[in-house]
């Protein structure tokens, strides 16, 4: 009796630090993402939401600017990109840049003492490709960045780099003869999985057309593998992305699949063809803006293997769902939000949808995709 008593005591006492944590941690808050009663929802931890919201809030605009007055290009020298704002629109959207990407060391970062117009430093020429590019992905890929948009700032966050940037891996020392795969490594490539730790340069630079011959379609259709052209290893790389997209914005699976059935456009949320536009966006701006620096970029400003530091999904969305949480910074900024100069082309049309929303055109994507 005294020892089932002393059990008694031990369990209510278990029992009630179970419910005082419980009263000072919240319970998860679940999110449906898709079809009732299939499962397909998030958990969300509210603690976590906190650091999240703290950790995205935007910088106040620049005070606005009246409209008219000379051009920029009438003005200044040397101006390639923006120079049909008007001389009060280039300095406010100058202010701002330089509050995004560098606040402590200012206008020099870019620009030298002996004139703005002098293209001294590489910083000034990276700032023309970079404002080149975040003008593109609002005009022209409204299918993943829509609603929103991006900035400068969405990436920078306040740095001159960007936390979350990658380069070509070459992998990790390992005995002659031993071949790893680039896998069993700690990397943050791969979420710290033991998937292969680079899968970034196969899926996210590249040429479009050779990108169709990569191993998307990975998840089977019926309980045996018949069928399913995919090998184990192609099922590796393709989850190894697929680990990092979900690290990359805070979600899981469900966020943009329905875990019956991977495969199936049909039972997708909408997210996955926006993820599937995001891939295409991702890879444009990775083949046509960042890579074409490789010539001119310092040595310090590239990977070990010679190619420029380029960009993936976590270095907008930094762990959120939706980059800053969905903040729309463009409205206060629209002169990003259209063409300046001249800028690679890329059809992301009608075509595009109805190849991510048919299931008659999506053999080469993946269950993932």
């Amino acid at each position: 009796m005294k020892i089932f008593n002393s059990l008694k005591a031990v369990g209510l006492m278990v029992a009630g630090c179970l419910f005082l944590a419980a009263c000072e941690n919240p319970p998860p808050e679940a999110v449906q993402r898709g079809y009732r009663g299939v499962g397909q929802e998030l958990l969300y931890n509210p603690d976590a939401l906190s650091e999240a919201i703290a950790n995205n809030q935007v910088p106040a605009p620049q005070p606005p600017i009246p409209a008219g007055g000379p051009k920029a290009g009438d003005i200044y020298e040397n101006v390639e990109v923006l120079g049909d704002l008007s001389v009060g629109e280039f300095t406010r959207l100058m202010v701002a840049i330089t509050e995004w990407v560098s606040p402590e060391e200012g206008c020099n970062y870019c620009h030298v003492d002996e004139g703005f117009q002098y293209d001294t430093k590489y910083t000034k020429k990276v700032a023309r490709v970079m404002i080149a590019m975040t003008q593109k992905a609002n005009v022209a890929w409204g299918d993943h960045v829509g609603g929103a948009g991006v900035t400068c700032y969405t990436c920078h966050r306040g740095q001159n780099i960007p936390e979350y940037v990658w380069a070509t891996d070459p992998g990790r020392p390992h005995p002659p003869g031993v071949m790893t795969a680039g896998q069993n490594i700690a990397s943050v490539n791969a979420a710290y999985s033991s998937l292969p730790n680079d899968s970034f340069s196969l899926y996210l630079e590249g040429d479009e057309e050779k990108a169709k011959d990569l191993p998307w379609r990975v998840a089977g259709r019926t309980a045996l593998p018949n069928g399913n052209a995919a090998n184990v290893k192609e099922t590796e790389w393709i989850y190894s992305l697929m680990m990092h997209f979900s690290d990359s914005l805070g979600v899981n699976c469900t966020h943009c699949h329905n875990t019956r059935a991977f495969y199936d456009w049909e039972q997708s949320s909408p997210e996955r063809v926006r993820a599937w536009h995001g891939i295409r966006m991702v890879r444009e701006m990775n083949n046509d803006y960042i890579n074409p620096t490789t010539d001119w970029l310092p040595d310090h400003r590239k990977g070990p293997l010679g190619d420029p530091l380029k960009v993936n999904c976590a270095t907008c969305h930094q762990g959120a769902y939706q980059p800053l949480l969905g903040a729309n910074m463009v409205n206060d900024y629209p002169n990003l939000a259209k063409y300046t100069v001249a800028a690679p082309t890329t059809d992301v049309g009608e075509e595009a949808e109805a190849a991510a929303e048919s299931e008659e055109n999506t053999e080469g994507m993946t269950a993932g995709n």
